[in-house]
């Protein structure tokens, strides 16, 4: 616990550090830190809506944008530990959705207790496959993940396009989507559970999953031989190798357990929150996703504090948006981009410092 807390200081200093630039930023354009920062945070995690009555729904729609960058931000962490970069989280999820929709159009018939599971397996089996397939790229030819994954976003997202515009859609609907998917494939929202969230709040079960993936995923990674080997692999693919292990079989496995992750994106917009596949769903969550991985410093902790964080910026940013004179949501994409600039920065301040204690 204290190396992890120690591993996360890094990325809490570079939070502050952000925070305060993106306030000289504000004071610059003209506009109060203070005032659009005290929005921003009572928007997100405030128990009060802006004519002081109790609301759940700050919580909850910060939760609510926090769970798909959950998962993605763990597809991206479990790459990472084994020295790969998954760029293909968005291609990923997008045809994952589309499995999930498909399984829930086509399967009208089945009852709920076998349509749900049915439609999160095909979630996660389509992520694994677009996932794997780079990864059995990389181990079998060498070449490079980062190009595979990115030319595997494009194809997902024409495919399940045209698939959808020739196949799925409702005819004379102007909107890119499938028609809905069986009423017994839906999953609860978290109202029916907790009934002081309210039912227009779109927090389902999928915030329930990613959270249990985030344990699964440490589980899998510390507790397991296969964790040790894909982390392994991650640190020296020769040692490893010269270890006794396999490193293409570990390349694969990574790359599609990531993508299976990634994946999981779909069963929460699917299931839970829109009822059918819309195109063009995603506002980047796979890229997000990275930046999610490094503040979290690949660990599933860290991984969904970073993701609630990003998720409450957000969440936030609407509301900097329309209660500021001069500051625009725009803001949310300053402070994380200043975030994963100090985060990527880490090496070089810790160089600074040592030449500094060295020097003293």
């Amino acid at each position: 616990m204290k190396t992890l807390l120690r591993e996360l200081m890094f990325p809490l200093i570079a939070v502050v550090a952000a925070f305060v630039i993106g306030g000289l930023v504000v004071l610059a354009i003209g506009d109060n830190p203070f005032t659009v920062y005290r929005i921003l945070l009572s928007s997100a995690f405030g128990f009060y809506d802006a004519l002081g009555n109790f609301t759940w729904d700050n919580w909850g729609y910060t939760l609510f944008y926090a769970t798909p960058l959950i998962f993605t931000g763990l597809a991206v962490a479990l790459a990472f530990q084994c020295g790969l970069l998954n760029i293909g989280a968005e291609g990923q999820l997008y045809s994952a959705a589309f499995a999930a929709a498909w399984v829930g159009i086509t399967f009208k018939s089945l009852p709920a207790i076998a349509l749900v599971p049915l439609c999160m397996l095909a979630a996660m089996l389509m992520g694994a496959i677009w996932g794997g397939i780079p990864g059995l790229l990389k181990a079998r030819f060498g070449s490079h993940e980062v190009i595979n994954t990115i030319m595997m976003n494009f194809i997902a997202v024409g495919l399940v396009s045209w698939l959808t515009q020739a196949y799925y859609k409702t005819p004379g609907d102007p909107i890119m989507q499938t028609v809905p998917i069986a009423d017994q494939a839906h999953l609860a929202r978290l109202h029916t559970f907790l009934p002081p969230f309210p039912a227009r709040i779109p927090l389902n079960l999928a915030f329930v999953l990613a959270l249990l993936a985030a344990f699964l995923v440490w589980l899998f990674l510390w507790r397991t031989k296969w964790g040790f080997e894909i982390r392994a692999v991650g640190a020296s693919p020769a040692a490893a190798e010269y270890g006794g292990i396999s490193v293409s079989r570990q390349i694969i496995l990574a790359m599609a357990l990531s993508g299976a992750l990634a994946g999981m994106v779909g069963i929460n917009e699917v299931l839970g929150y829109r009822y059918r596949y819309y195109h063009d769903f995603s506002p980047g969550y796979g890229f997000t996703g990275i930046a999610v991985a490094l503040l979290g410093r690949n660990h599933p902790l860290g991984v969904i504090l970073a993701a609630i964080l990003f998720g409450a910026l957000i969440r936030g940013g609407l509301f900097v948006d329309i209660f500021t004179d001069k500051v625009s949501k725009d803001l949310v994409q300053v402070l994380q981009a200043i975030i994963i600039l100090f985060v990527a920065m880490e090496l070089l301040f810790k160089r600074m410092f040592a030449h500094r204690l060295k020097r003293a």
